[in-house]
């Protein structure tokens, strides 16, 4: 059984991975635990598989766990920084050149009227956002006993979260979620979902092709693919997370509309090396792809 209460059979592809559990003589024995299978598999199904052939439609039908290894939201941006992306600074949403301390180089054309101060630095941003995972948390919607600031001052909201749950930073410090994007743009998406807007829209940043308009966000062509194998991903691995019909219908289209490039695959590769469990949408398409 992992951390999460998964119990894995041997023939899963995850069960190699898991690196914190404990173990049991059967899956009976674990689910009479209070163990659980993959998001949805049958007990009847022995081998935890990505339900995913090209021409079907990408839903992923056992998985293995979410991050297990590093719940420091600062540890996991510092590993991204130092092991991940140096040989790859550029940001996700504007293809901005970035350096080691984090000043953003702003591409031909690229403008930014609101939140200047932030404009000229790198941040790192949730792809699934945090609020939304992060509200199906007890200590986000209504606080903790022990969320009281100096002052006496109960809070609630992430900070809880943060301090009180720890399958919460887990989920928060997951690096297959986290991409670099130049402040001003991760302060503006917010904690929007995506979308596709109508054409009449402008880019809010110039030459920079992202979209915000009544609280939806639509992003580059050549985000749209890692995104949604990061939403994929992010529901297969964490059961309180959920897609809505709507949310899961744009991303399995966006799945297969935009094919894996070699630096989602290099990246990935990278950070299962770094957490020690695997995007298995992105794994999927990268094995099909040849990289």
């Amino acid at each position: 059984m992992s951390r999460s209460s998964i119990c894995h059979d041997q023939s899963s592809p995850s069960y190699e991975h898991t690196k914190h559990f404990k173990p049991f003589d059967s899956i009976d024995q674990c689910l009479a635990a209070g163990g659980r299978l993959p998001k949805n598999q049958s007990k009847s199904s022995t081998a935890s598989q990505v339900a995913y052939a090209s021409q079907s439609a990408p839903v992923i039908t056992g998985t293995g766990d979410g991050n297990t290894s590093n719940q420091s939201f600062n540890k996991a941006k510092r590993m991204l920084e130092r092991e991940v992306y140096p040989e790859h600074r550029i940001t996700f949403y504007c293809q901005a050149k970035f350096d080691a301390n984090k000043n953003v180089i702003w591409p031909e054309g690229f403008i930014s009227d609101t939140y200047e101060s932030r404009a000229k630095r790198v941040e790192w941003e949730h792809i699934v956002p945090a609020e939304n995972f992060g509200r199906t948390f007890t200590e986000w919607r209504e606080g903790h006993p022990e969320c009281v600031d100096s002052k006496g001052k109960s809070f609630k909201g992430r900070k809880c979260a943060e301090k009180m749950n720890t399958e919460y930073r887990f989920m928060q410090s997951d690096m297959f979620n986290l991409v670099p994007a130049i402040g001003s743009v991760n302060a503006l998406r917010q904690n929007y979902n995506f979308a596709q807007l109508s054409s009449d829209e402008q880019s809010d940043f110039g030459s920079c092709p992202m979209k915000v308009s009544n609280r939806k966000v639509e992003p580059p062509e050549y985000t749209r693919g890692a995104i949604a194998r990061t939403y994929m991903y992010m529901e297969s691995v964490y059961p309180r997370y959920t897609m809505s019909k709507q949310q899961r219908r744009l991303m399995s289209v966006w799945d297969k509309q935009y094919p894996v490039t070699e630096w989602e695959c290099v990246r990935a590769t990278k950070i299962t090396k770094l957490q020690g469990n695997e995007n298995v949408a992105s794994q999927a398409r990268c094995v099909e792809a040849g990289y």
